[in-house]
């Protein structure tokens, strides 16, 4: 498991540029931290001549619900609320937004909101992915010497209001 909160973004940010999110190739340039929206920073933007950018926010995802899916957020989080709302803007204005859910465990089947401890963070990914904000999500693969990308998560936005925190 990943603890280290900034070292998902590392990861995401080496995947995407050694072309293993097969989503998001075809970029010329990779930028990390870059300031946009209301005050706010994008943890990815990836640009190209000729095409709009990509924004991509990376979100660590350690939680197993009692479903056996892996959920996010594990705690309440306006902040996570805000980058939605940031995403949902920037397609509004034209460009590509992608949420990227970076999975850090090795068990857990599947992703999805966590709407039984922040049901507001549910109900904005969903519009949020209504609106044409991507949802992706990956798994870590983490090794003896090296932390990499793996493969691709099914993700189910179904609502969880009905799980209980374990």
């Amino acid at each position: 498991m990943v603890i280290n909160t900034q070292r998902p973004n590392a990861v995401t940010a080496e995947a995407i540029e050694a072309g293993a999110v097969p989503e998001l190739q075809g970029y010329e340039r990779l930028r990390r931290e870059v300031k946009y929206g209301q005050n706010s920073r994008v943890d990815i933007l990836l640009e190209a001549e000729g095409q709009p950018p990509c924004f991509v926010e990376v979100k660590n995802c350690t939680l197993r619900a009692p479903d056996d899916r892996i959920r996010f957020p594990d705690a309440v989080t306006e902040r996570g609320r805000k980058h939605l709302d940031e995403l949902i803007q920037t397609v509004h204005e034209g460009n590509r937004a992608v949420m990227f859910f970076l999975v850090n465990r090795e068990d857990g089947d599947g992703f999805g909101p966590a709407d039984y401890i922040d049901p507001a963070y549910g109900k904005r990914l969903r519009e949020a992915a209504e609106a044409g904000v991507e949802l992706l999500a990956y798994r870590s693969r983490i090794e003896e010497t090296a932390i990499g990308l793996g493969d691709a998560v099914a993700i189910d936005l179904g609502d969880a209001s009905g799980l209980k925190a374990g």
